[in-house]
């Protein structure tokens, strides 16, 4: 009989993280777990795991922040909510991101369930009251990528690296694949098959870098009149700063007689992998990216990236074989990239092809499953 698995998330809606939470669940052995989904409110995630017919539990919560104090917050009501939701379902395991692992701790502790957890932040930097809490044997942590573990433990590191393995986030290479047909996204968006595109698929928030985009855009129409941009994403998370964030975005993108003229925002889609298969280069111009879900979605689709070397991306791209790396804000060397690849589509074809094997060989959502239930199957027989 499958094992019982329960997700706790504070975040709702599909960011990078939530997809690859989707795509882990996805490549579970049906046989062997079940999973569950925890989250404090209805939203896009919630809707995407019912789709897949998994069960959703809502359990009200508000995120724990960078300052919770792990006794206090073990005592929150809803700790004792997930404690008995663990025991009714008869969970065998509990999986937590950062702001709900104050409370999916103890919860787990106390109903005799595993628990999990993984880091997705390098500025989750523990406070000398949290670091105990970290390096309870009770628990099991990953990072998701090497800068990510090096920054969360500091340096010198408050625990031994080995305690916190890395899981590299993995894509769904069958949904992200580079057959996929972007022609129907080109033909509702009014922009023929031979037109050069570049696209950013980022929610709104100030770290992602619009602006860079904008002024990036500007540069590449200089030199290559034809081409055309779109932006897929928005504030998935409802955070009123990225509401203003996007505001002020959108307003220089409207009077702006170029930018209106050349940049489509398309807002969030459901069918990210279109977008991909739509664009002939996917920019990532974030000031940082802490993993960069999106480069390996465009590598796994076969298309060519470039990005902000600061964070993920310079773990996960091979400078000059599937993409190119740039320096944080750097918008010369993003467009100067960026047209290189308009003008070459033999180039593009190349790191396609190389990025497609990359994310094969080692970041598909099958070897961040085959990992994670491995360390599944060691904690649950050691509860």
């Amino acid at each position: 009989m499958p094992k019982q698995i329960l997700f706790i998330t504070w975040y709702t809606g599909l960011g990078g993280g939530e997809t690859a939470l989707l795509a882990l669940a996805d490549a579970l052995d049906p046989a062997r777990y079940v999973p569950h989904l925890a989250a404090p409110r209805e939203g896009q995630l919630t809707e995407q795991w019912r789709k897949r017919e998994w069960p959703v539990h809502i359990l009200p919560f508000r995120g724990a922040s960078t300052w919770f104090v792990p006794f206090i917050w073990a005592r929150f009501p809803i700790v004792g909510k997930l404690r008995m939701l663990i025991q009714e379902q008869g969970f065998a395991a509990v999986y937590s991101d950062y702001h709900s692992l104050p409370y999916a701790l103890p919860a787990a502790e106390g109903a005799g369930a595993a628990s999990l957890w993984l880091c997705h932040g390098w500025w989750f930097k523990p406070k000398f009251w949290q670091r105990a809490f970290f390096r309870r044997p009770s628990i099991t942590g990953f990072a998701a990528s090497w800068a990510i573990r090096d920054g969360f433990l500091g340096d010198p590191p408050f625990m031994p690296p080995e305690q916190l393995p890395v899981l590299p986030l993995g894509v769904n290479t069958r949904r992200f694949k580079p057959d996929n047909d972007g022609a129907a996204l080109r033909k509702e968006l009014n922009i023929s098959s031979d037109v050069p595109l570049v696209a950013l698929i980022a929610r709104f928030q100030d770290v992602k870098g619009h602006d860079i985009f904008q002024d990036m855009a500007r540069r590449v129409a200089a030199e290559i009149p034809e081409a055309r941009f779109i932006v897929a994403g928005d504030n998935v998370h409802g955070v009123s700063a990225d509401d203003a964030y996007k505001a002020r975005i959108l307003r220089r993108w409207k009077d702006d007689p170029l930018l209106s003229q050349v940049i489509q925002y398309i807002g969030f889609r459901e069918d990210a992998e279109q977008v991909i298969a739509a664009a002939d280069v996917i920019a990532c111009t974030s000031h940082f990216e802490s993993y960069g879900m999106v480069n390996l979605e465009a590598m796994a689709s076969g298309k060519p990236v470039v990005s902000t070397r600061r964070g993920g991306p310079s773990e996960t791209i091979l400078e000059g074989v599937t993409g190119y790396l740039i320096d944080s804000g750097d918008t010369a060397q993003f467009a100067t990239h960026v047209i290189a690849l308009l003008r070459d589509p033999a180039l593009r074809q190349q790191m396609g092809e190389a990025g497609r094997a990359r994310v094969l060989s080692q970041f598909s959502a099958e070897q961040m499953a085959a990992q994670f239930m491995a360390a599944l199957d060691r904690v649950i027989s050691d509860v």
